[in-house]
């Protein structure tokens, strides 16, 4: 199953009718960033997703992110063990892919994600695994090519609207100040941020 901005949909999850938004994060966990992004986003009560690479699960004391995040509400997803274009692989290298990461998480969490983001937005070639739900975007921040805290906030404020699930990368200070920053903009402006699970239609 793909998720795109056509499968996505606002969900109210207050009594408040509020147009929400989803702020998902790949390439992590980061020992440097990631932990100042939970602090922030702690701080503001908002959960996130985000797509994890299973070799930077097992790095130095990664796992210990890994367990906060979900023990904070965060949703958690794959992105491959090592963030190959799946599209470009063989449908048992891309399984090992998957797979090798969904252990490395679930060793951490207890359980195993159902959600993947395939990096590139790359899918595999052949038949989707359908036990999975393969999340894509529909904002894409730039954080990566930009590395600029005030270009990315701009972008992603410009361009986002109700349902959007917005691309970002933990592994980059930049991003982390930005979303932080984003997350305070669009909450005045009455966005409500939620996981991304959130927005899908089942």
């Amino acid at each position: 199953m793909s998720v795109s901005s056509d499968s996505v949909r606002s969900q109210n999850v207050s009594d408040e009718v509020k147009p929400v938004v989803a702020l998902t994060f790949d390439d992590g966990p980061n020992a440097s960033s990631t932990p100042i992004l939970l602090d922030g986003l702690k701080e503001r009560k908002v959960r996130a997703t985000f797509f994890l690479i299973g070799e930077n699960v097992e790095k130095d004391e990664n796992e210990k992110i890994v367990k906060r995040m979900y023990e904070e509400g965060h949703l958690i997803g794959n992105h491959t063990y090592r963030h190959v274009d799946l599209s470009k692989i063989s449908g048992r290298e891309a399984e090992k892919e998957i797979k090798t990461t969904d252990e490395a998480i679930k060793k951490i969490t207890g359980h195993e994600t159902e959600f993947i983001r395939p990096p590139f937005g790359a899918m595999p070639e052949g038949e989707e695994d359908p036990d999975k739900i393969y999340v894509k975007w529909t904002v894409d921040s730039l954080d990566w090519v930009t590395k600029d805290t005030e270009k990315i906030v701009e972008k992603v404020t410009a361009d986002t609207k109700e349902g959007d699930v917005i691309l970002m990368h933990d592994c980059y200070g930049e991003s982390v100040e930005a979303a932080l920053q984003i997350v305070d903009i669009m909450e005045k402006q009455g966005y409500e941020f939620v996981t991304a699970d959130e927005l899908i239609i089942n």
